[in-house]
């Protein structure tokens, strides 16, 4: 199962392009921005969480730390496969239990929802081809090498 995750680890590495960084940094920003707001109006969270299951407490804080500590790890490139996968489980309920009910057909369309999905399958391509040229994880791995 680990050389799966390597192969695809190796084949990130090898085909990602350098404008690929500037996403990954207003990706980071967006998701620190989410988790602050999410922080200053925690109620709002519990009760979204609250009507997706019944654990809206333990969800909600789930939320918040895959936000506050993975959107900075993110913004910044370190660990940025792992803090990325650690979104998905967040962006997946976002997108199944919170925004899809609502439907495209209200008022104005659900701009949520598109945000959602579009965060969701951004998270999955750097879940794939990692940070980049210029990050903190790039900066390890070549620290490791010279070791």
């Amino acid at each position: 199962m680990s050389t799966i995750f390597s192969e695809i680890e190796h084949w990130g590495d090898a085909h990602r392009a350098n404008w690929l960084v500037v996403l990954r940094v207003a990706l980071g920003g967006f998701i620190v921005f989410k988790g602050a707001y999410f922080a200053l109006h925690i109620d709002q969270l519990q009760e979204m969480s609250l009507s997706v299951a019944y654990l809206s407490v333990g969800l909600a804080h789930y939320v918040l730390f895959a936000h506050l500590i993975g959107g900075p790890l993110i913004l910044l490139g370190y660990y940025t496969r792992t803090a990325s996968i650690l979104q998905l489980p967040v962006l997946l309920g976002a997108v199944i239990f919170v925004n899809a009910p609502q439907g495209l057909a209200t008022v104005g369309g659900n701009s949520e929802l598109w945000v959602s999905v579009i965060t969701l399958f951004i998270l999955i391509a750097f879940s794939i081809f990692g940070a980049g040229k210029y990050s903190l994880d790039e900066m390890r791995r070549k620290e490791e090498m010279r070791h």
